[in-house]
């Protein structure tokens, strides 16, 4: 697939364990010292051993002041869209326009309904997450005094007040791998968020991206208004190998510069809490992917561009 031209940014997904709170503020405090852009923590409300995502979300914007901030991916079903639309834009307005919305479907229904949450199928989990887009964004839309209604089958709102406006456009990620997911992102979302680690083969990303990009031009977008996102991890060390994301800087950098150029991605979040592998991506990997990808970008520039007289 072709380069989408978006900015790179790069981030970390640290794991939001609540044995050691301080550590985890922490290890988003050196998610901004190594330059990167982006911190985000999983959310599942039912895990006794984690922080709240939404408290912690909070908390590290209070503790920061530059890098965006994300779930990844806010577990839906435990947490209503009406709500969580508020809860969203004043996030976005109490730290200066830093928050994104990763969303996702749900999973571990058994988990989520002890919580007092929905048992939901696939397909349900689906119809759910599209309705529940319509009405994050409606409640952000203010550019209108009517009465926001949405009559879905999982989700509805009569008359709603509309606001607050987020201090700026917010975007939604979704994670996803299966068809039908892609579509509505194509349809609806900013960003696809897969993981790499339950990505098979790096052609079927070929496939995903060209589900996602028929949906988004079917409704009258087009494929680059939808960020292409990848949960990462590997191992640094001094030796090269013939394996992903298991190398020096360089082998990474020169990888990661693949998966942008040939399948569109252009935000690579780092799992795990590894502070100097944080540090390494910001200082040495990131900058390095920037310029070999501004490089290649430079040349189809130019080769595309004629001569002059020609």
């Amino acid at each position: 697939m072709p380069d989408y031209g978006h900015d790179l940014t790069f981030g970390t997904f640290i794991t939001p364990t609540n044995a050691a709170p301080a550590k985890v503020v922490e290890l988003a405090k050196t998610t901004e010292a190594a330059g990167l852009d982006l911190a985000t923590f999983q959310d599942h409300p039912y895990q006794a051993g984690f922080l709240d995502t939404w408290t912690l979300l909070s908390y590290v914007a209070a503790q920061t002041e530059r890098i965006s901030l994300s779930a990844n991916v806010i577990n839906l079903p435990l947490r209503p869209p009406a709500v969580l639309a508020r809860a969203a834009a004043s996030l976005d307005l109490l730290s200066g326009g830093r928050f994104e919305l990763g969303l996702g479907a749900g999973a571990f229904w058994d988990a989520i309904a002890a919580m007092g949450g929905p048992r939901r199928t696939a397909g349900e989990s689906i119809t759910a997450l599209s309705e529940g887009i319509d009405i994050i964004r409606g409640l952000w839309d203010t550019s209108t005094r009517e009465r926001l209604v949405v009559d879905g089958t999982f989700y509805q709102v009569d008359g709603a007040k509309r606001g607050p406006a987020p201090a700026h456009d917010i975007q939604i990620w979704l994670g996803a791998l299966k068809p039908r997911m892609l579509r509505l992102i194509g349809r609806k979302a900013d960003g696809w968020l897969p993981s790499l680690a339950y990505i098979k083969e790096l052609s079927d990303l070929t496939a995903s991206n060209t589900t996602i990009d028929e949906a988004a031009i079917a409704a009258g977008r087009t494929p680059g208004d939808v960020r292409r996102l990848l949960n990462i991890g590997g191992a640094f060390s001094t030796q090269r190998s013939d394996r992903l994301l298991a190398g020096p800087p360089e082998q990474w950098a020169e990888q990661l510069s693949d998966l942008t150029l040939e399948y569109g991605f252009s935000s690579y979040i780092l799992s795990g809490d590894d502070a100097q592998a944080m540090m390494i991506l910001g200082q040495e990997v990131a900058p390095a992917v920037r310029e070999l990808v501004r490089a290649e970008r430079g040349a189809d520039e130019t080769d595309a561009t004629p001569a002059v007289g020609l």
